[in-house]
């Protein structure tokens, strides 16, 4: 295993935490709303299931998804509905004053972890990644540190998200549009749900 190859790894990471997706959607709305410790929070939980995800698929979880369709088709299903049920309690909350009242520091990464959880494409997108870009013969000490590297790179960038999204001025634009910017999130957040749901 070469420099290159966790480069290459690292790039195809850096895209898919930057696409569009719930965790990245979460960890803007987790900054915004109680702050950077949050946020970081929540980064952690996303990185420790993300890195989770890509053990699962060196340990050969994909095989066991197409051997048993009922397993992963009973995991998509109760992750849209985790999605689902953020995206409506989202919505409910929108045009409600923000509640400062902060929660247990674990709840935060309680949070991430099950939103990565929810997604078991992410088992699917980690095995792609890994047999496009590895050599199929990696030692367990190749394996450990593909792992490690994941749950760092996650956990950096979320940090990053978060040390952005709580400043000040952010926190008060999003303070300004809060009802518009909760809505917004709730219905991307139920799309992300309902493709999850519906898609192959």
């Amino acid at each position: 295993m070469t420099f290159e190859l966790i480069l290459a790894f690292n790039l195809a990471l850096l895209a898919a935490i930057a696409s569009p997706g719930p965790a990245f959607l979460m960890s803007i709305r987790t900054a915004l709303t109680k702050g950077r410790a949050a946020g970081i929070r929540l980064g952690i939980g996303l990185g420790l299931m993300a890195s989770i995800w890509t053990l699962a698929a060196l340990l050969g979880l994909q095989s066991i998804f197409a051997l048993v369709p009922w397993a992963y088709t009973a995991v998509k299903i109760a992750g849209a509905g985790y999605l689902l049920w953020i995206a409506y309690n989202t919505w409910n909350g929108a045009t409600r004053p923000l509640d400062m009242h902060q929660t247990p520091a674990a709840r935060d990464f309680i949070d991430g972890f099950l939103l990565n959880l929810s997604n078991p494409k992410s088992v699917l997108f980690a095995a792609a990644v890994l047999i496009v870009i590895f050599p199929p013969d990696l030692t367990l000490g190749e394996k450990a540190f593909i792992v490690t590297n994941h749950f760092l790179v996650e956990v950096v960038c979320y940090g990053l998200i978060a040390a952005v999204m709580s400043t000040p001025a952010m926190s008060k634009a999003y303070l300004a549009g809060k009802a518009w910017a909760d809505r917004f999130a709730s219905v991307v957040m139920g799309a992300l749900g309902l493709r999850l749901l519906f898609q192959r």
